[in-house]
C-alpha cells in the first residue's frame, strides 16, 4: 500500500477550546508516525474560528503538549511554512472566496429560519421518529431576493444545497468502503457569514489549500465525511484519503471521559508520567506491530507503524498498563536524570539538602516508582521525622513492653557500632535476629521508627541514607512514644 501513497501531507487540527486531550494526542501521533514512515510532512493547524470558546492559553497548552511528547511539526503556527497561515483566524479571505464560488454555482444559499423555528422542527421530527434533518424552503429562493433579505433579516445562516438521491462512497484506509445517502444529510450549515465559516466548510478549504493528502482522525468524524465530500465535489477539489481511528474507551468500554480519570495531557504530565512512556502507551491504543512487543522508542514506532495494523474496534485506556510502562521507563533513567525529573515533586521538602543526599534517596526509590508524583509521599521521612503512633511499631502480637525492649536493643547495637559501615551493622542486626528466632520483632520496630511507613525500603537501606546518628535519634523518639503510652 505504501508505494501508492505518493507525496504525503497529513495534519492535526485541534481547536483551542480546552487542554490537549489524550485522544487528540493519539491522533497527532498517528499522523506524525504515518508522515515520518513515508518521508511525508506533518502539519499542525489551529482551528480557532469559534471566537467565543477559543482561548490563546489553550493554543499554547496544545502546542507545548505536542512538543513535550516530542511530536514535532514540519509546518505550523510556530515554525510557519509555504501554506500558511496555520490558524483559521488568519485565513478568512479564503473562506469568503470559496463561499462566493458556491453562491455563484447555486450550491449555497441563505437560510432565514430562526433558531427557535429550527429547534421546533427538530423536536417535531424526533417525536415523529424521523431523522432530524433540515430540507430548507429557502434553497430555491431567487439569489437577488435572498441578498435583499440579508439586509433586512439579521438572523440567517449559509447552507449547502445538498443534492438529493445521491450515494456518497469513500474508501476508508482502516474500514474499507463506507457509503451514505445524501437524502439523510439535509441542507447542512456551512457558515454563519461569508467570513465566519463552520467546521465542515473550513476544514475542506484548509485541507485543499494546504494540499493535505491524508486525513487521519477519530471515528467520531465519520458522520462529517459525506458532508465534506459533497463540498469537495462542489468546489472541484481533489479528495484526500481518509482513515478513521477507533475511539479510546474507558474501563467500562464507554468513550473515555473525565469520569474515568484524567483525560488531558497536562494532568498526566503533572502526575509524573514521562513523555516517552505516554507516547509509547498511546501508540498502542488501537495499533500494534503484530507481535507481543510493548516497549518502543519513537524511532522504532516510526519504523514499525502502518495503517493496515490499526484496529477497527475501540481501544481501552488501561491505567494499570500505563503505570507499569511508566515504571519501566523510570527505571531506565540514570540517577542524575531521574533526580532532576523528581525535584519539582520534592521542592517543598528538600530545603538546603545536598544534591548527593537527594540522589541517594531517588536511587533507593526508583524500583518502587510507577510515576514521579509518588516520590513526594514515599520519601518525606528522609526530610522530616515521621509521625509515629504506638500501634505502628507493633509486629504481630508484640506487647508494649516487648516493643520497648526491641527498640532499646536496636539503640544499644547502633551506639556500640556507630563507627562501622551500614553493611557491617546490617550483619550484626541479622545475627541478633537469628539468635532471637524471630527477625520481625527486632526489624519491624526498627524500620517503622525510621520511616513511619508500613511500605518502605528495608531499615538498613534507610539507615545508609539517614546516617547512624539520625537513626539513633529516631529510635529514641519512638521509645519515648512507647513510654508515654505505658505510663
Amino acid at each position: 500500500m505504501a508505494e501508492n501513497f505518493g507525496k504525503i501531507r497529513c495534519r492535526i487540527a485541534p481547536s483551542p477550546t480546552g487542554s490537549l486531550h489524550v485522544g487528540t494526542a493519539r491522533t497527532a501521533l498517528f499522523n506524525y508516525l504515518f508522515a515520518r514512515k513515508y518521508n511525508g510532512k506533518f502539519i499542525i493547524r489551529i482551528e480557532d474560528t469559534d471566537l467565543e470558546r477559543s482561548d490563546p492559553k489553550y493554543e499554547k497548552s496544545i502546542l507545548e503538549g505536542l512538543k513535550w511528547l516530542d511530536i514535532e511539526a514540519d509546518e505550523g503556527p510556530e515554525n510557519g511554512g509555504q501554506y500558511g497561515p496555520y490558524k483559521q483566524s488568519g485565513r478568512l479571505r479564503s473562506y469568503v472566496k470559496y463561499i462566493q464560488k458556491l453562491f455563484a454555482d447555486k450550491k449555497a444559499f441563505y437560510c432565514f429560519h430562526s433558531e427557535e423555528e429550527l429547534e421546533k422542527e427538530k423536536n417535531n421530527l424526533l417525536e415523529a421518529k424521523k431523522p432530524p434533518l433540515h430540507l430548507c424552503e429557502y434553497r430555491n429562493l431567487d439569489p437577488k431576493e435572498a441578498k435583499e433579505l440579508t439586509e433586512i433579516k439579521k438572523d440567517y445562516i449559509i447552507r449547502f444545497k445538498t443534492p438529493l438521491g445521491k450515494k456518497i462512497i469513500f474508501n476508508d484506509l482502516i474500514r474499507s468502503e463506507v457509503s451514505f445517502e445524501s437524502d439523510l444529510l439535509g441542507d447542512f450549515s456551512i457558515a454563519k457569514r461569508p467570513d465566519a465559516p463552520l467546521y465542515n466548510f473550513a476544514v475542506v478549504v484548509d485541507d485543499y489549500e494546504m494540499q493535505i493528502t491524508h486525513v487521519i482522525r477519530g471515528e467520531d468524524h465519520i458522520s462529517n465525511t459525506p458532508k465534506q465530500l459533497l463540498l469537495i465535489e462542489a468546489l472541484g477539489f481533489n479528495r484526500p484519503q481518509y482513515a478513521h481511528l477507533p475511539l479510546i474507551l474507558g474501563s467500562d468500554r464507554s468513550k473515555l471521559s473525565k469520569r474515568h480519570g484524567a483525560v488531558s495531557l497536562e494532568e498526566y504530565k503533572e502526575a509524573g508520567y514521562l513523555p516517552e512512556a505516554l507516547l509509547n502507551f498511546i501508540a498502542l491504543l488501537g495499533w500494534n506491530p503484530g507481535d507481543e512487543r510493548e516497549i518502543f522508542s519513537k524511532k522504532e514506532l516510526i519504523k514499525e507503524f502502518s495503517i493496515e495494523k490499526i484496529q477497527k474496534s475501540g481501544a481501552v485506556f488501561d491505567i494499570n498498563k500505563l503505570d507499569w510502562m511508566n515504571g519501566r521507563y523510570i527505571r531506565q533513567k540514570s540517577t542524575k536524570e531521574l533526580t532532576k525529573l523528581c525535584k519539582p515533586f520534592l521542592k517543598n521538602l528538600i530545603g538546603g539538602q545536598k544534591e548527593q543526599y537527594i540522589e541517594k534517596i531517588v536511587a533507593l526509590e526508583r524500583p518502587r516508582l510507577k510515576k514521579l508524583s509518588e516520590i513526594t509521599r514515599q520519601v518525606e521521612y528522609f526530610f522530616k521525622e515521621p509521625r509515629l503512633e504506638p500501634s505502628f511499631l507493633q509486629w504481630k502480637n508484640m506487647t508494649d513492653k516487648e516493643i520497648v525492649q526491641s527498640l532499646d536493643t536496636a539503640i544499644e547495637l547502633l551506639q556500640e557500632n556507630k563507627n562501622k559501615n551500614t553493611k557491617t551493622i546490617k550483619k550484626i542486626f541479622l545475627d541478633m535476629a537469628y539468635r532471637r528466632g524471630d527477625g520481625g520483632t527486632l526489624l519491624w520496630p526498627l524500620r517503622m521508627a525510621l520511616s513511619g511507613k508500613k511500605a518502605s525500603p528495608g531499615p538498613f537501606e534507610i539507615m545508609d541514607i539517614l546516617g547512624v546518628e539520625e537513626s539513633i535519634k529516631r529510635l529514641q523518639k519512638a521509645e519515648k512514644t512507647m513510654y508515654a503510652k505505658i505510663k
